[in-house]
């Protein structure tokens, strides 16, 4: 994996040494630069004055554990931070290679071709030549366990033509998912300013990766890749060695520190986390465990927990929703959320107000509904607010939820079932 420290020379030179200069520093997994041990390369550079190399007191940290299946937080610090992803890049370069596979653009016998450029990548590389080509299958695996910038650069000039495109494609793509807060310069994760993610996005991306591409995603569970005679072992340390991880990757990069996403399973509860800024490998995991052992607990008990519903009446209760016809889904924006069934209409009204402003929508996002409607034991009305994605209107639950204001998501054409309630 990639190290987003870089060796910037402060004296113009076009000699051997300037050129290397330009060049990035080493990164997980390697020891020397150009056959010299990475010591000896910083005092020499630091005893000529000509180079700055980012440190780790740059990294910012951040985490984010989740609920995967209810969308739950369960443990949230910075997560909307931005940081530099690194080698977290190549999970949004998998998702672009995912959907090309689900789309039928690929198969995994496709040959992708080497071009210099891609040849060039500094380490960690799988060590490709020019005009060689790579199936998508081992490029998959590669990307997985050896964080190849090589195999990165590949994926991205044949699917795009320019590394360029294809990061404003990986860019674009991350907005449609609701990755709001992240920016892609290149497919690896190699230095760039201007490469910025957060741990509340890359959460997201992994919770998308694996809801819109199970089959592909068990590429993820890898531990190791046998390419050419060479065995490359997973980073991922946490596979095989926490009970339920199934994914997803690592990251490093002197900018960012040791960043991690994961995925576990366990105890009937699905849980995807996010850290950033992990002093080191073995801290960064160390650290995860503990924040994923405590966020099982919590999972557990808030399971159990029932919050209390809007009563319209002691005797009855609004419940679940009334399983809705397979087709209704298939509308691109034909479901809302329901906060509450009420006995008159203004505490129906100001609910919505409440829940709209804690979800930044407006009237050009979404419609406000309130229902009246007749009931046995008297008139109630139903807030809802409606126009929305199912995606969204499952993620807008999660976040009202947070807040301790009652939600359901629906599509917009379901009734509310009513229970009496039990003596």
């Amino acid at each position: 994996m990639f190290c987003e420290s870089c060796l910037i020379l402060k004296i113009g030179a076009n000699s051997l040494i300037g050129e290397y200069l330009k060049k990035p520093a080493i990164c997980e997994g390697d020891s020397n630069i150009m056959g010299l041990p990475k010591a000896m390369v910083i005092l020499f550079l630091f005893a000529l004055g000509v180079v700055f190399i980012p440190s780790l007191s740059e990294a910012k940290y951040a985490s984010l554990v989740i609920d995967a299946e209810t969308g739950t937080e369960l443990y949230s610090r910075n997560a909307d931070t931005k940081n530099y992803p690194a080698s977290l890049t190549k999970i949004m370069t998998l998702y672009m290679v995912f959907d090309a596979l689900d789309r039928k653009k690929w198969n995994l016998k496709t040959r992708l071709k080497v071009s210099r450029r891609a040849s060039r990548q500094p380490q960690t590389r799988l060590g490709l030549k020019v005009g060689q080509t790579i199936s998508v299958h081992n490029a998959i695996l590669a990307l997985i366990t050896r964080s190849a910038n090589d195999v990165a650069t590949v994926v991205a000039e044949n699917m795009a033509g320019t590394e360029l495109k294809f990061a404003k494609l990986m860019t674009q793509k991350a907005k449609t998912i609701g990755m709001r807060r992240t920016i892609f310069r290149n497919a690896s994760g190699l230095p760039n300013r201007g490469q910025v993610s957060t741990a509340r996005d890359m959460v997201r991306l992994a919770v998308v990766i694996k809801r819109d591409f199970p089959e592909f995603y068990r590429y993820f569970k890898t531990k190791k890749f046998r390419y050419r005679g060479r065995t490359f072992r997973n980073h991922n340390m946490l596979l095989g060695r926490y009970t339920g991880t199934d994914g997803i990757k690592t990251g490093y990069t002197n900018a960012s520190g040791y960043n991690l996403v994961a995925s576990v399973k366990r105890n009937g509860r699905h849980l995807i986390g996010a850290v950033f800024g992990g002093k080191s490998g073995k801290r960064r995991d160390r650290h995860m465990v503990r924040l994923l052992d405590k966020s099982f607990v919590k999972a557990i008990r808030l399971a159990k927990f029932k919050p209390p519903t809007p009563m319209i009446n002691p005797k009855y209760r609004i419940t679940t929703i009334v399983k809705p016809p397979l087709n209704l889904g298939s509308k691109k924006e034909n479901w809302g959320i329901q906060v509450g069934a009420y006995s008159s209409a203004k505490p129906a009204h100001a609910i919505i107000k409440l829940a709209k402003t804690h979800l930044n929508l407006t009237k050009e996002h979404a419609l406000s509904k309130v229902e009246r409607v007749k009931r046995p034991h008297g008139i109630i009305f139903r807030a809802r607010v409606i126009g929305l994605e199912e995606s969204a209107a499952r993620d807008a639950c999660t976040i009202l939820i947070n807040k301790h204001l009652p939600c359901v998501p629906v599509p917009a054409d379901v009734e509310m079932a009513e229970v009496p309630l039990k003596n």
